[in-house]
């Protein structure tokens, strides 16, 4: 028996030596397998773009509704991650305004989904604002790959 590393730590049983799951539409790959000794077990995900833990307050601007206020998770350069206190609808574009150590940030984003008060918001536009925050994901990095080495 194989187990698949799912989003939140969640785990579903395999019976079979490979198995490739395509999550949330392409974003992420999760790859388990099991070698002939069924001792090893490996979790791949592969992303566009890696996360990096970031809390910052960020306010979401709906279409037809009075600004939500919560605070991020995790940052790519591709979409953020935030607990929100009033629901938003997944699927609906809206803006958002959140400011990072290089800068203020105001960008679209499409509700890609939520789990209880987390959503995943995908950036869907290149602005000024976007090179804001592949600037701060590649200061991230840095910082990520200093503490990592650090620990070693």
């Amino acid at each position: 028996m194989c187990l698949l590393l799912l989003a939140a730590g969640r785990t579903l049983k395999c019976p079979v030596r490979l198995v490739l799951f395509l999550h949330r539409k392409g974003t992420a790959l999760e790859e388990c397998s099991r070698f002939e000794t069924g001792q090893a077990r490996e979790f791949v995900e592969a992303r566009r773009h890696p996360r990096y833990k970031l809390e910052v307050d960020v306010r979401v601007y709906p279409r037809n509704a009075a600004v939500v206020r919560g605070h991020s998770v995790d940052i790519s350069e591709s979409g953020i991650s935030a607990m929100l206190r009033v629901e938003v609808p997944v699927g609906e574009v809206v803006r958002l305004e959140f400011s990072l150590p290089l800068g203020p940030v105001e960008v679209h984003a499409l509700v890609r989904q939520r789990n209880a008060f987390r959503y995943g918001l995908q950036f869907v536009e290149e602005g000024p604002g976007q090179g804001v925050v592949a600037r701060t994901c590649r200061e991230l990095a840095i910082e990520e790959t200093l503490r990592n080495d650090s620990v070693v």
